[in-house]
């Protein structure tokens, strides 16, 4: 199953989701559409399958940032570096597509933002408070829902237009916005010693 993901992935990367058919991706795998279908029943699915394994390999990702983090504005760093990497290696028109064409796997990225990445910067508000690199007295909620509110902005098109600006650019903007609003001194200092991206 792997083997057809990483081939479906792949292709979807160099052609776009929409374009590539089954009938390709059977060619391409050296195998008949009947085997395919009988792993993959169709593209919805397929499509679902992938979402589902980008969320796993996310969540793990994710993880080890944090155990191998020495403060919580090196795991933001660390969350920021992740992250530029993989709108480096899905183009836009990828996202494009999820949310036009495949709205149920678009909905899956979006519940996954909603509920894990919210929970990974509500601990991450929590171990900055702790270590005196982030303001007291903040809503903890408030802000993680913030932070997680303004992910969809950075790939919409009609905000902030691919061709004006660069996803890159976006997201480092993103979170140096969001963590000049929650540091303390000691963590002002800390992003000047830390976050070089």
């Amino acid at each position: 199953m792997n083997k057809i993901l990483d081939q479906a992935e792949s292709l979807f990367l160099k052609f776009g989701i929409r374009s590539l058919t089954m009938d390709e991706l059977s060619r391409s795998l050296g195998i008949s559409k009947k085997t395919l279908y009988q792993r993959i029943p169709n593209k919805s699915d397929l499509v679902s399958a992938i979402i589902t394994r980008f969320i796993e390999r996310d969540k793990e990702a994710v993880r080890e940032i944090i155990e191998n983090s020495s403060d919580a504005i090196q795991e933001i760093r660390g969350f920021a570096k992740h992250v530029i990497q993989q709108l480096r290696k899905y183009p836009t028109n990828y996202i494009f597509e999820l949310q036009k064409y495949y709205g149920e796997s678009w909905k899956v990225l979006e519940a996954y933002n909603s509920d894990f990445i919210y929970t990974i910067i509500k601990e991450n508000l929590e171990k900055g408070i702790s270590q005196g690199l982030y303001r007291e007295g903040m809503n903890l909620d408030i802000v993680s829902r913030l932070y997680v509110g303004k992910i969809p902005i950075i790939t919409d098109e009609e905000v902030f237009p691919l061709k004006s600006y660069e996803r890159e650019e976006l997201f480092r903007e993103f979170i140096l916005y969001h963590l000049h609003g929650i540091v303390s001194k000691k963590g002002l200092e800390a992003i000047e010693e830390h976050f070089k991206i």
